[in-house]
């Protein structure tokens, strides 16, 4: 595609925003609005045809969805708002269907009136966020103005509803699932009713035990059971449900504020002061867990608790308690879901219940590790074998550090945190670590731990890093000395939230006839993740980028082939003739 080309897409001579491909329009349900009274709203989302928007709820997890965002309006609430399914639709360049809005689509919502509000016009504002794409680009994710007007009227004066057959699919009573829109918790509720759905919920929790959350409760459960002196297994029993009571207190206390507060609460479990908090926190226990320093309560604390030792019933309460604050930042798709649907049924008993049961199936493992844990002190030499177990968990709780660190601040590296964790560890724990240099036994078990571990983390960084082209950052420097060498240059200007740039990633530049090809270019990357920056202004005018994915080729004079620039996704053997056409000095 040519450069001359990019206007049949309609994007003009530079890259636009999303909101430039969508339109939303009010629609009320009544003519006139009484103070006291309830009112259901539709945002009407018009898409412009050959142009989709992710749905609320994206395919995948790097996707922009469509989100409303109301400005709070004293004496007006607004509540129960419902997005609507989306469609499944096939790109060119995703190997999997996409969830996506197109043509119009409606946007439901409620408000309930305050009996003071005084009469007259009114207007609630806010905006909503789409990002838009066709079959071969990205734009910008942006924000449509939106503009909800009320007259609103005297008790005394008569009101007409109106579009009746535009509300007939949005159902407030009992919060079902026509309500929810797409939320799939809510249709499991409304098809299968209240028990199976609470046991699946139930397994949802167990299933969270597989999440790198899981991995700090594990090494505080063990300190926690494993240094007690009480050898009763039913009374051991009755303490770790008490701990496990603890943790679904904090779940359920979730649920309420999920219930009361329209599912906010999960963005602020992910927030970064959050994450960052709850990896310092982690640190200090892994410095504690190497020997550092002992964490222990003051005398005056711990006497009222229960003891010394930190067992007591309240202690052990409040230690779940806080131990599941480590897991609540797991917020996986089901749970968003699980969050979503609790906010919109807004029943703060129903909330807590829903969590409550959610943090049963996440604390049922710890509920037989909190009871066994004491077998540890069977092992011969324990007080070996203990303080190399100590040391696994403080590995543990550094690598869960480096998780919630990565999350909040480098999110695109937390994969990365496994292999290094595995690698750095065992080197650790096999090689460095000397508290089995006394016992020939347990020498040899951390010699063969260590090397284990190793191996198996070589094995996962390298099944991170495929084969793909190697990229440098763009510059001015070096595109004069690409010139200077009489080098062809390709420049890709890509986002992080352009869809075919991550395609192009994934399947064209890994493709080993692209890598060899590509060698003879000098290779470079801009950035317009963030495209109303200066510099991304300044490249994106010099260059006419209309969006993004967009590569471009310099010949070895350092201008533009126009006719060989890519707009969109091409596949690898497209992408590579291409390529060595513009080599050859062919025409396109």
């Amino acid at each position: 595609m040519s450069a001359y080309q990019v206007t049949q897409l309609g994007l003009g001579s530079q890259i636009k925003s999303s909101e430039s491909k969508a339109r939303v329009e009010s629609e009320l349900s009544v003519d006139n609005v009484q103070a006291g009274s309830h009112l259901k709203v539709a945002l009407l989302l018009t898409i412009e045809a050959g142009w989709h928007v992710n749905s609320h709820t994206p395919s995948e997890d790097y996707l922009i969805g469509t989100a409303l965002d109301l400005l709070p309006k004293d004496g007006i609430i607004v509540s129960d708002i419902s997005y609507p399914k989306g469609k499944l639709v096939k790109l060119a360049f995703a190997d999997e269907a996409l969830d996506v809005y197109e043509g119009t689509v409606p946007i439901f919502l409620s408000l309930k009136l305050s009996e003071k509000t005084q009469p007259g016009l009114d207007t609630v504002r806010g905006k909503l966020r789409v990002q838009a794409c066709n079959d071969q680009v990205c734009l910008a994710p942006g924000f449509i103005d939106v503009g909800i007007p009320l007259n609103i009227v005297p008790v005394s004066t008569k009101v007409q509803s109106m579009n009746d057959s535009l509300f007939s699919s949005y159902v407030i009573e009992g919060a079902s699932a026509s309500t929810l829109g797409s939320n799939e918790i809510a249709r499991i509720f409304e098809t299968q009713g209240f028990l199976l759905t609470f046991v699946a919920i139930f397994l949802i929790g167990l299933a969270l035990n597989l999440t790198p959350c899981v991995y700090p409760m594990l090494s505080i459960t063990v300190s926690l059971f494993g240094g007690q002196s009480d050898t009763n297994t039913l009374r051991v029993f009755f303490k770790a449900v008490v701990y496990v009571l603890g943790m679904a207190t904090m779940y359920s206390v979730l649920g309420v504020t999920a219930a009361l507060g329209g599912g906010i609460f999960g963005g602020w479990l992910q927030s970064l002061w959050v994450l960052g908090g709850i990896a310092v926190l982690l640190f200090g226990l892994a410095l504690s867990s190497f020997g550092l320093y002992q964490l222990q309560m003051p005398y005056w604390l711990t006497s009222r608790l229960g003891g010394t030792t930190g067992t007591g019933i309240i202690s052990l309460y409040l230690s779940g308690l806080v131990v599941g604050v480590f897991a609540a930042p797991c917020i996986g798709p089901p749970i968003i879901a699980l969050l979503a649907f609790v906010g919109a049924k807004g029943d703060p008993l129903f909330g807590f219940w829903t969590f409550f049961i959610l943090s049963l199936g996440l604390g049922f493992p710890y509920l037989i590790l909190g009871t066994f844990s004491g077998m540890l002190k069977k092992i011969p030499r324990s007080g070996v074998w203990l303080v190399w177990v100590e040391r696994i968990f403080g590995v543990v709780l550094m690598g869960a550090s480096l998780f919630y660190l990565s999350l909040a601040l480098f999110p695109k590296l937390t994969a990365y945190v496994i292999p290094v964790t595995l690698i750095a560890g065992g080197i650790y724990l096999g090689f460095i670590e000397r508290s089995g240099k006394e016992n020939k036994v347990l020498q040899k078990i951390q010699w063969g731990f260590g090397l284990v571990a190793v191996v198996f983390g070589v094995f996962v960084f390298s099944a991170f890093l495929e084969p793909g082209v190697s990229w440098e950052k763009y510059s001015v420097q070096k595109i004069a000395e690409a010139k200077k060498n009489q080098l062809p240059v390709v420049i890709d200007f890509y986002a992080d939230w352009c869809i075919p740039c991550l395609e192009l990633d994934r399947k064209t530049f890994t493709d080993a006839q692209v890598i060899a090809v590509m060698k003879e270019f000098v290779r470079l990357k801009v950035d317009l993740t963030h495209f109303d920056l200066p510099e991304s202004e300044e490249l994106r005018k010099q260059y006419k980028i209309a969006g993004v994915p967009t590569i471009v080729f310099l010949d070895r004079d350092g201008e533009e082939l126009s006719s060989a620039r890519v707009i969109g996704y091409l596949p690898p053997h497209e992408f590579t003739a291409r390529m060595k056409n513009v080599l050859n000095g062919s025409s396109l």
